[in-house]
């Protein structure tokens, strides 16, 4: 374990720092690169609507199962070995996708990327806790910008990458970011072997007691509100931004793909900004605010304003860089961070599932984008809550002892 006092970033930990940028430069890739080629796609797996709103929700579904699954191999396994295994994970899922003869494959493939994503999701803040506990809000929100990062580039870049080399090469050479991230955990895992043969930070957090306690967390149910707010508006614009904004504004597959991944760099400097708010409950009220300004703009005036938009819909997206900062920010102890992270994007992701199906499904019954966009403004408002809770200051520990 790090010394607790403030050290220099790269004191003793250098290979760790760079594991967890590059894992978190992993975790959005599988996701983000399919929406804005999806044409390329149908042209060699014929793929109907239905097929593309269960792609959209695979992420969210797969990450759930994460929450709850990835603690236990934290525990069998150890931290770092289950970063190994998140990254594994990613990278066969990314090749099994390229060479996908067919759609069963092709989500197969998406089933074990995703897998991946949502283990590296779910031990990554203990990790940031475990190599720094002296600057753990600023590690973590480090990570959350380059996770917003991993959104934009593949999502500007699949489209272009397709019409060049094709969409089987569009969806593969993300593995190689993958393969990437093992490099230093391989470091890792190799100097510290010993000290990583009995890991006390994963064996508390097996404990049952914990996890049912913080059904009676107002802060851990607060933030679970927030990451599952977060969490909807997020895949749904995953899976039906590109094609919103071609219905809507009349852009191109390419122009879609350069305007989600809008949506993503907007989001970095406001996890930056994260890390020096005391108050976060503003900042909770400053993405409610820009996801209902950037739905309503599309609903009302979507054209000559729509990067207008879509830049207040990014901006929205801050919701997830507070979200993954107070889940260190409002625990004290490693366990109870990696009890919190599960917890909360177990349910989170559960319900994130339902963004991308019942926006497909409005979008079915209606014709139009009107009820999706009026669905998405009513899930932005629901955040108002903890925006008012989680102004309070607490943790969770201290919740769960009373």
């Amino acid at each position: 374990m790090p010394d607790p006092r403030r050290l220099p970033l790269w004191a003793g930990r250098t290979a760790a720092l760079l594991g967890i940028v590059l894992v978190a430069f992993s975790l959005r890739q599988a996701v983000a690169a399919v929406s804005p080629i999806l044409g390329d796609i149908r042209t060699d797996i014929p793929l109907s609507d239905l097929d593309v709103g269960w792609l959209g929700t695979l992420p969210p579904l797969l990450f759930a199962a994460s929450g709850f699954i990835a603690p236990r191999i934290a525990r069998g396994l150890g931290l770092d070995r289950g970063i190994v295994v998140a990254s594994l994970l990613m990278t066969a899922g990314h090749l099994l996708r390229a060479f996908a003869p067919g759609i069963a494959v092709l989500i197969i493939g998406s089933i074990i990327a995703f897998a991946g994503t949502g283990i590296g999701n779910v031990l990554l803040p203990s990790i940031v806790r475990r190599y720094f506990p002296d600057r753990v809000a600023l590690l973590t929100a480090v990570y959350a910008c380059v996770v917003g990062v991993s959104t934009a580039v593949p999502a500007a870049l699949a489209a272009p990458l397709a019409e060049q080399a094709g969409w089987r090469f569009s969806l593969g050479i993300w593995s190689l970011t993958s393969v990437g991230a093992l490099v230093p955990w391989v470091v890792v895992i190799v100097r510290e072997r010993r000290q990583r043969a009995a890991d006390p930070v994963t064996v508390a957090v097996a404990s049952p007691s914990v996890v049912i306690g913080l059904w009676r967390s107002r802060v851990a149910l607060s933030i679970t509100l927030a990451f599952s707010t977060s969490t909807i508006l997020t895949y749904a614009s995953f899976a039906w931004l590109p094609d919103m904004l071609g219905d809507l504004a009349g852009t191109t597959p390419t122009e879609g793909g350069v305007l989600l991944a809008v949506t993503g760099l907007v989001s970095v400097p406001g996890a930056l900004l994260v890390a020096r708010f005391r108050n976060v409950g503003w900042l909770i009220a400053v993405g409610v605010v820009s996801f209902v300004l950037g739905y309503l703009g599309l609903l009302v005036v979507p054209t000559p304003l729509t990067l207008l938009w879509v830049l207040l819909v990014g901006l929205g997206s801050i919701l997830f860089p507070v979200c993954l900062v107070l889940i260190n920010a409002r625990t004290g102890t490693a366990a109870g961070t990696v009890a919190l992270s599960g917890f909360a994007q177990g349910i989170a992701y559960a319900l994130g599932a339902l963004g991308p199906l019942l926006v497909g499904l409005l979008h079915d019954v209606s014709g139009t984008w009107t009820l999706p966009l009026l669905f998405l403004i009513a899930i932005a408002l629901l955040a108002v809550v903890p925006a008012i809770t989680l102004a309070r200051p607490g943790l969770v520990e201290d919740e769960l002892a009373r």
